[in-house]
């Protein structure tokens, strides 16, 4: 291998993406959230599931902050970690005040999540061919978790509630659902999560993951999983890993199924990152770890194949 291959790939090792804050900001509110839902709805038998994405019929998938679940009720929540101040139009639009003095139209918010609570009631009720009382029951909830943000008046037609971070938490631990739906559990294991990829230096890609890119006997080893696919990488960045022919491992873990590969230079993962129009090539070189979410069940995937959707 020359030495000018061996210096761009040791530069890539070295290079750092740092975190994007206004991502991150909201990343670890809704991590916040959850972790507080779970603690605080632990003792009525409440159960928490993050970034739940659900067939649209109009193509693509569509993602729900957290649904929760207990006895046959549902709970489809949506967050928003907004400073500042807010109005809602007539029409319904989130209109966000931002402390830079700026605005944004954030549409509607809580007609949104209620079209996305309606498809997933109507998918678990169509899977157990379910009719009359004993469809689903489910509500729909908008959380504003600023605790420094200015609220509205509210208007009495929204299609959900609107509770803060303490709101939620007390309808949790005031709910008493009774005990849970064993088929509502596996309508929500049939759903699947986005895929993470985080580079060095901190930065999050979430989308998901069509191939690891590592070779035959590892692709498909990837393409047979039935569970979520965890991975840790070794980056020797040290000057004298400029002369290691093997500067680059990573260990996959699957289950109980483990594999550990050495990753050569140039070896890159396919993935479509949210909002982004095309799927990317992301240098393994430039990895810390990944995550990827296991497949959903063969009812939870809609037949019109679509770009992914993040609203």
């Amino acid at each position: 291998m020359s030495f000018s291959i061996r210096w761009k790939w040791w530069r890539a090792r070295r290079q750092s993406f740092p975190h994007d804050d206004i991502h991150r900001a909201g990343d670890l509110a809704e991590t916040r959230l959850a972790k507080l839902s779970r603690a605080a709805g632990r003792k009525n038998g409440w159960n928490i599931y993050e970034s739940v994405r659900i067939p649209d019929p109009d193509g693509g998938r569509r993602e729900i902050d957290m649904v929760i679940i207990g006895g046959n009720t549902m709970l489809v929540v949506e967050q928003k970690h907004w400073a500042g101040s807010f109005v809602i139009t007539k029409e319904h639009h989130f209109i966000q005040n931002r402390k830079n003095g700026s605005k944004h139209n954030h549409d509607g918010v809580a007609d949104r999540i209620a079209r996305k609570a309606d498809l997933l009631a109507a998918l678990h009720n169509k899977r157990l061919d379910l009719t009359g009382k004993d469809k689903l029951e489910f509500r729909v909830i908008v959380a504003m978790t600023h605790q420094r943000l200015e609220w509205p008046d509210i208007p009495g037609d929204l299609k959900a509630e609107m509770v803060d971070e303490a709101g939620l938490i007390k309808v949790l631990e005031s709910t008493k659902p009774g005990e849970l739906n064993p088929d509502l559990v596996d309508t929500l294991e049939g759903f699947n999560t986005w895929d993470e990829v985080h580079l060095n230096g901190g930065l999050l890609l979430k989308g998901d993951v069509f191939g690891l890119g590592l070779g035959k006997e590892v692709d498909d080893w990837f393409a047979a999983r039935d569970t979520d696919v965890e991975a840790s990488l070794t980056q020797r960045r040290s000057l004298f890993s400029l002369f290691s022919n093997n500067p680059t491992e990573v260990r996959l873990s699957r289950g109980s199924k483990h594999i550990v590969a050495k990753v050569p230079y140039g070896l890159s993962l396919n993935m479509h990152v949210v909002g982004e129009k095309q799927a990317r090539e992301v240098n393994w070189a430039n990895i810390e770890r990944i995550f990827v979410s296991k497949p959903p069940a063969k009812w939870a995937v809609h037949d019109r194949p679509n770009q992914e959707q993040a609203s």
